[in-house]
Parts: C-alpha cells; structure tokens; sequence
C-alpha cells in the first residue's frame, strides 16, 4: 500500500480519491518512463479523474531555435494539432508560466480570469481548442530538469475545484520523484549510446549474453560479421562456430566467464580465434565477464557476458576528412594515408588512387614530416593509435 508523503495526507484527503485509486495513478506516474510515450498512461489516467479534455506534462519548454517536448493525454492521442504552433510561436505569448513551485494553481488564481480571456493566448490559441479552464503546476528537480504539468477543461464543462487541485497536488511529489528518475535514464542511455556507436566506429562486434549464454543484444558490427555465416553464426539465440572444437572452446570461455564468482570486479578476459570457412584472416574473439553492481537484483536476464568480436579484413570507416584535421594533411596526403592504415602497401595504394609510386612516395615524404615519423611501420601505428577510429 502507498504510504503519503508528509503533506500529501492533507492532498489525499482533500482529493476523496480512494487508496487503490490513489496507488493506481502513483503507480502509473513511476511507470511512466518506461513506457515508449513517458507518461501517456498517467496523463490519460488524470484526465479521466478530472474530467479534463487535455493533460500536458512539458518536459522540455519551448525557446527560441529550441522545440519543445510535450506529452498530451486528450481524445486525439497523445500528439495535438496546435503543438507545432505553440512551440513556434504562442510559448512567447504563454502568461500561464512561472508558477509558483511545486504548487497547483488555477490560471485566474494566477492572472485573473478577465485578464487571461483577454490576452492574445486565449483569444487565438486557447479558445479556439476549447482550453476554457486551466490549472498547473511547475516542478524542479535537484538536478536542474524543470518541466510542466497543465490540465485543462472545455468551455462546457466547470472551473477547477479544491479537490481537483488536491488530487494533482497529491501526486506532484511522486511526478517529480519520477521526471528525475526519466532524467537518469535518459543521461545513461544517452552514454550506453555513445558508447555503442564508438564500438561500431571501430569496427568491433560486440554481443551480450545473459546469465544462461542467450544472446540479450548485438551492435551493428557484430550483426554484419555473423550475417556472412563465415566462422560465426546465431543459432537458436546461441552463438555458435561453424567448426565444432572451436565451438565447443568458445562455449566452454563463455562457461568460465559466466562461472566467475558474482561481484562488481571486472573477471578474467579470455580470447581465441575463429577459422572462417571461406579462408579469409581469422575472427578474433575476446569473452569477459559483465561487472555488475554489488547491489543488483537477482535477474536472470541481466547482462552477464560480453563477447568482442573482430575482422582484420575490415577497412576503416574513417574519412579523409577526419584525417586531414587531426595531421593537418592535404586531401591527397589524407587518401594515402588512409589506405595505408587499412593495410595497402605503397604500390597498393597508389595504383588504387590512380597516381604515380613516384608522386605516392613524395606524398608519404610529406605525411612523415607532418606526423614526425620516419618509418612506414610507424606512421600506421600512430594513425592506428590516434583517435582517427573514433570519428
């Protein structure tokens, strides 16, 4: 049972809402950023509870070259017509902003009901959606995430009454609880992200088991080396090599990796390689164990290895560009030296950038100078080593 927080008894009570309906709208609210629409069910669970014909939660107000982020519970869905237009334009006309913090007010208790039907917001935004009552909220978070939540009634219906406020003020508190909780998530997806689409940068696979050795999740790499079927390939949600000894090794790796005792310390990394039918170079494989937190839940589903997988037959995705910034080269000193760092030799790439061995080695002079080095071994060494395979 959902205990009130101090104050939000005096809310509760005021709201005449009962426990189980109380608990069904907090629950809703800590669900909401789970859902592929946060908060679509909560907004839509107080707009039913209010009798509301829109229920707003902006997560992200609108400014100038900024959109906004708003989520609408109304009989159109969570996506209105006049969105696009407020984020344009009426947000600069919006006297219904700033509210006291954390505090339910109604838009004449702000402003004054003559004043608001007057202004320019009403009279060409608001009237013309039926926003003919409206109460609000804005909330702060400690980390600085501000948003608002806005419930409005038609014309036809009645202006918001103290037990409507009380209902929303008895559920700010765990609104907010919950738009901090969204705010995580989202800093560690945005990370998980980053993260992700570095290892596809560098051309490196990379799929995770869980605790039984199922397959959980691939990166892009490691879904184009096991689509070619050439030494690895995804067999009932199990990874598997085409050749069985080396299929039995991998599995015996992922075995130790998943066998290590539980615990936040990173395990043992274990490798081998992989015989490709075709003949190409062999795949190289890394197994380790995922880390995770002291205090995790025992979760069967949890991530628990990780396995890198990668081709030395793969060319670097890096551009001419990239190069160009990071040794201050010209456009064709650039080319060269990429397809050297993808392994040509200097004959090799001339031919493939259709130049002369002549002007290629007075390229090469060039890039040695710009780079400091004086070998060829040690130009694609320290290209290799540069963040060029993270752009």
């Amino acid at each position: 049972m959902q205990v009130p927080l101090q104050g939000e008894g005096m809310f509760l009570a005021e709201s005449m809402l009962t426990i189980e309906q109380f608990n069904k709208l907090v629950a809703l609210i800590y669900e909401g950023p789970m859902e592929p629409i946060p908060w679509a069910g909560a907004l839509e669970a107080i707009r039913g509870s209010l009798g509301a014909n829109y229920v707003t939660l902006i997560l992200r107000s609108p400014a100038c070259g900024r959109a906004g982020l708003m989520v609408h519970a109304s009989a159109q869905g969570t996506v209105l017509p006049g969105e696009a237009s407020y984020s344009n334009y009426y947000y600069a006309l919006d006297p219904f902003v700033n509210l006291p913090a954390e505090r339910m007010v109604t838009v004449d208790e702000l402003l004054g009901d003559s004043f608001w039907r007057q202004s320019e917001m009403y009279q060409q935004f608001q009237k013309p959606f039926d926003v003919g009552y409206m109460m609000g909220a804005d909330l702060h978070t400690e980390g600085g995430v501000e948003c608002r939540l806005r419930v409005c009634r038609s014309h036809d219906s009645t202006s918001f009454t103290v037990r409507d406020k009380a209902v929303c003020s008895a559920l700010l508190p765990h609104l907010k609880r919950a738009v901090r909780l969204h705010s995580q998530f989202n800093v560690v997806e945005s990370e998980r992200t980053l993260y992700a689409s570095t290892f596809d940068r560098m051309l490196v696979g990379m799929v995770i088991l869980d605790e039984s050795g199922s397959i959980m999740k691939t990166n892009i790499a490691a879904d184009e080396i096991i689509a070619e079927k050439d030494g690895l390939q995804r067999k009932s949600n199990v990874l598997e090599i085409s050749f069985s000894p080396e299929s039995r090794k991998l599995q015996t790796l992922i075995q130790q990796a998943l066998g290590e005792q539980a615990g936040h310390e990173p395990g043992v990394v274990q490798a081998m390689s992989v015989t490709r039918p075709s003949g190409k170079a062999k795949l190289g494989v890394l197994v380790r164990k995922i880390a995770f937190n002291e205090w995790s839940e025992d979760n069967a589903r949890r991530p628990a290895c990780a396995i890198f997988i990668r081709d030395p037959d793969l060319k670097s995705q890096a551009s001419d560009e990239i190069m160009r910034k990071l040794f201050d080269l010209t456009p064709a000193e650039a080319a060269l030296a990429l397809a050297l760092t993808n392994g040509s030799t200097i004959e090799e790439a001339a031919q493939a950038l259709n130049i002369s061995k002549h002007t290629a080695r007075a390229h090469l002079r060039a890039i040695f100078s710009k780079t400091g080095v004086t070998r060829q071994a040690t130009l694609v060494r320290t290209l290799l080593n540069s963040v060029l395979s993270l752009s």
